[in-house]
C-alpha cells in the first residue's frame, strides 16, 4: 500500500510515525510540502519518500491523507485533481479543521471515497483520539483502513454523521488547550502559595494524568469519584464550592459551544472556496 500526505505539519508527522515500517514500509510513504525543512526532517525521522509539488505519483496512491490547514485545502485539491487516475480515485482521509466531506467530494469532481476526521495533538506520542466521519459512498473495507491509519496514533470513535465532528472538534480536537489552560492555572497558583514552579507543574501534571486514568478504569462516573473526594467542609468542597460560585462549569460548556460553532463557521466560510 502507498500513502501520499499532503502537508508535512506535526500531525503528519504522528501519522507518519505511527505508519512507517508498520502499516505500509517507509519509502512507500510520499510526502508533500513546500517547506524543505519539514521535508528533510521526516525523511531524515522516518525514511520517507518527499516532494515539494504534487506529482503523478504522489497523487496515485491508495490512499491520500489530506494534513493541510483548512485555508489551504482547495488549493490542494486544484494541484492534485489533475494527476489523480479518473479510472481509480484513492481513499481521501481529510484531518482538516471545518472542511465538510460533501465540499471535499465537489473539490474532487464528485469523489466518494472519503472519510473525513477529527485527530488531536496526543497524537504526537502515541495517545490521541480521532473522531471519523464517512460519505455513504465509503466502503466497509476502506473505513477499516481508515480506522487502521488513524489508530497508529491512538483510539479511534465513529460518528453516526458528519455534523457530530463540530463538537467533537470542541471537546477532543480543542480539548488539549483545555487542560494546559487549567495546568499552567494549578501551576500559577502552586507558585502563588509558596511552591517552585518545577514542583506547581511536577504536582498538576500527575494529578491530571492519574485523575484521567483512574477515571478511564473505573465503572464510576466522572460524578461519583468527584463526591468520593469531596468531605462536606474540607479542602476539596471549599475550592469546588468556589468554582460553582464563579460558575466554572457553565464557563466551560460555553467554551465548548464556541468551540463547536466555531468549527461550523469554519465550514461555511472555507467549503465555499
Amino acid at each position: 500500500m502507498k500513502i501520499t500526505f499532503i502537508g508535512g505539519g506535526n500531525m503528519a508527522a504522528a501519522l507518519i510515525g505511527g505508519l512507517a515500517g508498520k502499516l505500509c514500509a517507509a519509502p512507500d510513504i510520499i510526502v508533500v510540502d513546500p517547506n524543505p525543512e519539514a521535508l528533510a526532517k521526516l525523511q531524515r525521522d522516518f525514511g520517507v519518500t518527499v516532494r515539494n509539488a504534487v506529482d503523478a505519483a504522489a497523487a496515485r496512491s491508495d490512499v491520500i491523507v489530506l494534513a493541510t490547514k483548512p485555508q489551504q485545502l482547495r488549493a490542494a485539491a486544484d494541484a492534485l485533481l489533475p494527476h489523480m487516475d479518473a479510472a481509480r480515485k484513492p481513499l481521501l482521509i481529510s484531518i482538516a479543521a471545518g472542511i465538510r466531506a460533501r465540499d471535499l467530494s465537489h473539490w474532487f469532481d464528485e469523489h466518494t471515497r472519503i472519510v473525513r476526521t477529527m485527530p488531536n495533538t496526543p497524537a504526537l506520542i502515541g495517545a490521541g483520539i480521532t473522531g471519523l466521519a464517512a460519505l455513504p459512498g465509503v466502503s466497509e473495507e476502506d473505513k477499516q483502513l481508515a480506522d487502521n491509519i488513524l489508530r497508529a496514533v491512538g483510539q479511534t470513535v465513529w460518528l453516526d454523521n458528519e455534523d457530530q465532528l463540530d463538537p467533537v472538534t470542541a471537546i477532543s480536537g480543542s480539548g488539549p488547550a483545555y487542560v494546559f489552560y487549567f495546568v499552567e492555572a494549578m501551576m500559577e497558583a502552586g507558585v502563588e502559595l509558596g511552591l517552585s514552579a518545577e514542583q506547581g507543574k511536577q504536582l498538576a501534571l500527575s494529578t491530571f494524568i492519574g485523575a484521567a486514568q483512574l477515571a478511564q478504569q473505573s465503572n464510576e462516573p466522572p460524578a461519583v469519584l468527584r463526591e468520593q473526594v469531596t468531605s462536606k467542609g474540607g479542602t476539596t468542597y471549599a475550592a469546588l464550592t468556589s468554582m460553582a460560585q464563579d460558575n466554572v462549569a457553565a464557563a466551560i460548556k460555553r467554551a465548548l459551544h464556541a468551540a463547536s460553532q466555531r468549527a461550523a463557521e469554519l465550514g461555511d466560510e472555507f467549503g465555499k472556496a
